[in-house]
């Protein structure tokens, strides 16, 4: 398969996601993560959802109709039907929406990698349609890219952020490089980054 990543910004997306089983939870779960809004459709529904009260999250407890697709920007077939996964596809494609198919990623325009999340840092792994390896390179990266570089990255966004607000290009450039450098993951990683950024704070 040949693939193209990209990062959505989640709050910006729209997503639909059918089925109610621990697959559609799952989906359901890593776009509300990143912000996302979703509609979930099945006429039953995983203890997880049926209990969840984030805002951005609407369950319709029936089974699915063309017409809900709506609005959505991505679609994800995650029933225990191969035949509705097909008829959601179709519909999707018919008004075209990217659509994931859940048990039969190859026949969908996307697929969802393992991701971990640290924070704004965010790593995605894909395994060439094996979820197995891609779930475990993603949990032995997990243990290394943790909290601290989430905290990191909170650091350097928020300086980034400021200096640039002021128009202090130039000056975000310079330690861009100073800081961003080969030793900038050693330096996280001994505690060291709030020690090279004091200079210009």
């Amino acid at each position: 398969m040949s693939a193209y990543p990209v990062m959505l910004d989640g709050e910006n997306l729209r997503a639909l996601v059918v089925g109610g089983g621990q697959v559609a939870a799952r989906k359901a779960r890593g776009l509300l993560d990143a912000g996302a809004t979703v509609r979930l459709v099945a006429p039953e529904v995983d203890a997880e959802l049926d209990h969840a009260t984030d805002a951005r999250l609407s369950v319709t407890r029936r089974a699915y109709a063309a017409e809900d697709i709506g609005d959505a920007m991505l679609v994800f077939a995650a029933t225990s039907s191969r035949d509705v996964n097909a008829r959601v596809a179709a519909d999707a494609r018919a008004r075209g929406r990217l659509v994931h198919i859940a048990d039969v990623a190859a026949e969908g325009d996307f697929t969802s990698p393992a991701s971990h999340r640290a924070g704004d840092l965010v790593i995605a792994v894909s395994a060439g349609g094996v979820p197995s390896i891609a779930g475990r390179v993603r949990d032995r990266l997990a243990r290394h890219y943790g909290a601290r570089y989430g905290d990191a990255v909170a650091e350097l966004a928020h300086l980034r952020t400021r200096l640039l607000g002021a128009g202090s290009r130039d000056q975000w450039a310079r330690i861009a490089d100073a800081v961003i450098d080969d030793g900038f993951c050693d330096a996280v990683e001994r505690g060291e980054l709030s020690a090279r950024l004091a200079p210009w704070r």
